[in-house]
């Protein structure tokens, strides 16, 4: 029944919602394939305004106190000579147990504990048959979390002002709630407290290009039954110290969503900057009232009449992009 409330609720409200004043950003997430910002389609769109590329903590700093930007100035440069922008997506999170996305030095130096934990994938949260299911830095530990912050400091210095905007990776991560898989040093609070952290140190770092926190769950809480505060207690930081807000995935018909960062985004528009990311599946996603595939132009609708976000940053999802997105984003390009 709350699923069908939900559901309900969001389509009245979507349905219902006035036409929006402002105008959309959108950009083409490209992930790690960079090179792509070299393709003739992408360039010539004029609605597309950029590219979000994802560059890992692991290649920006080698070696402790040493930093190489050389990648983020080279596709910046690319991008500025046409037409384009950048947004950084900053990884130091994988969804792959065979990729660590945080530098060696963290690994191997003690201090650090690991510099990264695995997290899981629990079916039927069922922690007995966990999966490693990738690597998440390990945000909650003070000596990395300072380390961390250094990056976003140097990162500040060198691009804050010249690229469109940089975002921190989803809060979401899952090392079940009993306590038998957590990291050592992990608790629910000290996550939450430490993701605020960072979120400020990036608006520090960055008070001119957009600083965004994606912000999609966290552990400890389940909306609405459990709710401890944590997801609001995000947003509601992001909001005083004017940190935008985002996160994947644009789905229009998830309970999930619905119940945990979608009310929060659309509660900050206006007062933040806020973004949505379309992510691989989400083309595919089905009403659940008519089985019939979602179209994009719903998903725009939803995102920027319901959501009223931003900015919008597309996956290359094939043949989704190509056979669709990209020829909706042509047709804005000569009405605009």
């Amino acid at each position: 029944m709350q699923l069908i409330q939900a559901l309900a609720l969001a389509v009245m409200l979507w349905q219902s919602a006035p036409a929006r004043a402002q105008r959309l950003h959108h950009f083409v997430f490209f992930e790690f394939e960079r090179g792509r910002i070299r393709d003739t389609a992408f360039l010539s769109i004029r609605a597309l305004e950029g590219a979000q590329l994802k560059y890992s903590w692991r290649e920006l700093e080698p070696a402790r106190n040493h930093y190489d930007f050389s990648a983020i100035e080279q596709d910046l440069r690319y991008l500025s000579a046409h037409g384009k922008r950048l947004f950084v997506q900053l990884q130091e999170v994988s969804f792959d147990s065979s990729i660590v996305n945080v530098p060696d030095y963290l690994r191997s130096d003690p201090a650090y504990g690991g510099g990264a934990a695995l997290q899981y994938d629990l079916p039927g949260d069922d922690e007995g048959r966990a999966r490693a299911s990738g690597w998440v830095a390990r945000r909650w530990d003070p000596a990395v979390r300072r380390r961390f912050q250094l990056l976003l400091a140097a990162l500040g210095r060198s691009f804050d002002g010249r690229i469109a905007g940089i975002n921190l990776p989803e809060t979401a991560v899952d090392f079940g709630t009993t306590g038998r898989l957590f990291p050592s040093g992990f608790t629910f609070g000290r996550y939450r407290d430490a993701v605020i952290e960072n979120m400020r140190a990036l608006k520090a770092a960055f008070p001119r290009s957009v600083a965004m926190q994606y912000a999609n769950f966290m552990p400890g809480e389940w909306l609405p039954g459990a709710d401890s505060g944590y997801l609001r207690s995000v947003y509601d930081a992001a909001r005083e110290s004017g940190v935008a807000v985002g996160g994947p995935d644009l789905l229009p018909h998830r309970r999930g969503q619905l119940n945990h960062s979608y009310p929060l985004i659309r509660a900050s528009s206006g007062v933040v900057a806020t973004g949505i990311a379309v992510q691989w599946g989400n083309y595919e996603e089905r009403d659940p009232a008519t089985g019939r595939q979602i179209t994009i132009a719903e998903l725009v609708r939803f995102a920027g009449e319901w959501l009223r976000v931003d900015y919008i940053f597309w996956s290359t999802q094939e043949p989704f992009y190509s056979r669709d997105v990209l020829p909706m984003l042509r047709a804005l390009t000569s009405t605009s």
